[in-house]
């Protein structure tokens, strides 16, 4: 099947959705296409829990506070002038969505409840109880509904974006003016690979923490979109820096993780290790509201120093009718599984969270190859640095969207849609035989992720995860040669290309920074700069 589209969008996040609807409004005579490969709003915005950031009471607050806060968590490698950006524009994006519908938690006398995170020097977190992200997603799915230019392809996975290399061009990391032409993508409906054409192409298909055996993001996060980007010859940018969510409940065996969002130490939750000591008194004068990349080291180091698997975080002191009224899913989740907050500690250890890195991108969201542009968890626009700051994603996302819908706007009239596209082949493949040769290999790589490229790291381990790496990559290859798309075998394919690209960003960092720590080079260097893959 070939379908042509005015824009298409890969991912329907928040920053997917945000960037649909305002085209759509625009342009309500041509056609946007969203494509996600599950459910529409199976997202890791769905997942985000603690909120959005944003100066929002400027009596309390101001800008310049919260670009210092972030530029303090990038620990040096933030690009100062897209933090300004970000913070300067994002009320605006928040102010917007408010209209859409979305709804913010306020206090007794009607102003917006305020929330604290680590790394805040202020209270400037807006939140819908401890589901911010599912709010802001269904907000966004309702606005969009209104809308009839708006085409949403569910269970729909984007194999690859389509290139001057499938019109029979040697394309290379030195060609200039790489295109995007569109992409191949196979339609679980019909189990057919379909060539869909545009004239712009939004990847906003969020990070890849599925690349960890324990992690906080639904099954769906196997960094397509970075993958994709990579073997098309665009740039990727800072993979190495991998952010560890300090506390995710802990649960042998289940994934993915459940989140314990940050917002719970942020209203006075204290973690301790199995003797009840407050541990992070020890490691940093900001206690439990620091970094999450200081917090996670911390929690990683008490674990294997007492010989646990997990530390606690006490909330039996604070206010149970404030806790159930902030936290009802957590405090929910918690009793399912025989946890009374008010008596027992919670038992949380860290899991992978989300990725500081991705697809390089300029202000205005475009990547290096011509009419893509990305967003949102799987772009890297220089906001994050080495570290991203608390509950500044969703703002990034929402941002970048609106600075991606701006500027390809202008672009769109001046783009026709390439002809002599030809069909994806699938001549001379067969259904693989044995699905074990692809899900055991996945379990050898979040293995190979978590046991020598998770929070701390050490050259040898890092050598060692390459060379795992590289036989998987072999013999995936192979297999992807001789065998049929399927969704299984293409996430397996990305994820060990999002594995090998924070290996080797973490192999080219020689030192320590921010969410980067290496046992071998525990010094900063005086020379800050962004790994370039």
């Amino acid at each position: 099947m070939h379908m042509e589209t005015d824009f298409l969008i890969i991912g329907s996040g928040i920053a997917g959705l945000t960037y649909a609807l305002k085209m759509a409004e625009l342009h309500p005579h041509k056609t946007i296409t969203v494509i996600t490969k599950t459910a529409t709003d199976e997202t890791n915005t769905k997942y985000a829990q603690g909120g959005i950031a944003g100066v929002w009471d400027e009596n309390k607050d101001s800008y310049n506070k919260h670009i210092e806060d972030t530029l303090i968590a990038g620990d040096g490698l933030c690009n100062e002038s897209i933090v300004e950006i970000v913070v300067k524009e994002g009320p605006e994006r928040i102010k917007e969505i408010i209209a859409y519908g979305a709804s913010f938690d306020k206090d007794a006398s009607g102003d917006y409840s305020l929330g604290k995170e680590g790394g805040h020097s202020e209270n400037r977190i807006l939140h819908h109880k401890d589901v911010t992200g599912q709010e802001m997603e269904r907000a966004l799915l309702s606005a969009l509904a209104a809308l009839n230019n708006i085409q949403l392809l569910n269970h729909c996975f984007v194999i690859d974006i389509i290139t001057q290399h499938h019109l029979g061009f040697l394309v290379t990391k030195s060609t200039l003016d790489i295109a995007c032409y569109g992409v191949y993508a196979l339609n679980r409906h019909t189990n057919q690979i379909e060539t869909v054409l545009s004239k712009i192409t939004v990847l906003a298909s969020g990070g890849c923490g599925q690349a960890y055996r324990t992690t906080t993001n639904p099954t769906i996060a196997t960094g397509d979109g970075i993958a994709m980007v990579y073997r098309a010859k665009g740039k990727i940018e800072n993979m190495e820096f991998i952010q560890f969510h300090p506390t995710a409940l802990f649960e042998p065996g289940v994934s993915p993780s459940f989140l314990i969002t940050e917002a719970v130490r942020g209203d006075g939750g204290i973690l301790r290790n199995k003797t009840g000591e407050a541990f992070m008194e020890r490691y940093d004068e900001r206690k439990d509201l620091a970094p999450r990349d200081i917090v996670a080291r911390a929690i990683d180091n008490e674990m294997k120093r007492t010989g646990t698997e997990h530390v606690y975080l006490d909330c039996k002191h604070m206010d149970l009718e404030k806790f159930v009224h902030h936290f009802p899913n957590i405090y929910e989740k918690c009793l399912s599984i025989g946890i009374d907050v008010m008596q027992h500690m919670i038992p949380v250890a860290p899991a992978a969270h989300y990725s500081c890195g991705g697809i390089k991108t300029d202000e205005w969201g475009r990547t290096s190859i011509k009419y893509l542009y990305a967003c949102g968890e799987c772009a890297s626009t220089g906001l994050h640095g080495a570290n991203r700051l608390a509950s500044n994603s969703l703002l990034e996302a929402m941002v970048f969207a609106h600075r991606s819908f701006l500027d390809s706007n202008k672009q769109v009239a001046n783009i026709n849609f390439e002809q002599g596209i030809p069909a994806w082949q699938t001549t001379g493949t067969s259904d693989p035989h044995e699905m074990i040769l692809i899900t055991q290999s996945q379990k050898e790589l979040t293995q190979i992720m978590s046991d020598y490229v998770g929070i701390v790291r050490s050259d040898k381990r890092l050598e060692r995860a390459m060379k795992r790496l590289d036989l998987l990559f072999t013999e995936t290859e192979e297999l992807y040669r001789s065998s049929k798309v399927s969704p299984q075998l293409s996430e397996l394919r990305n994820l060990i290309t999002v594995g090998y690209l924070i290996v080797k960003g973490a192999q080219f960092r020689k030192e320590s920074r921010g969410l980067h720590y290496n046992t071998d080079h525990q010094n900063k260097t005086d020379i800050l700069q962004n790994i370039i893959l």
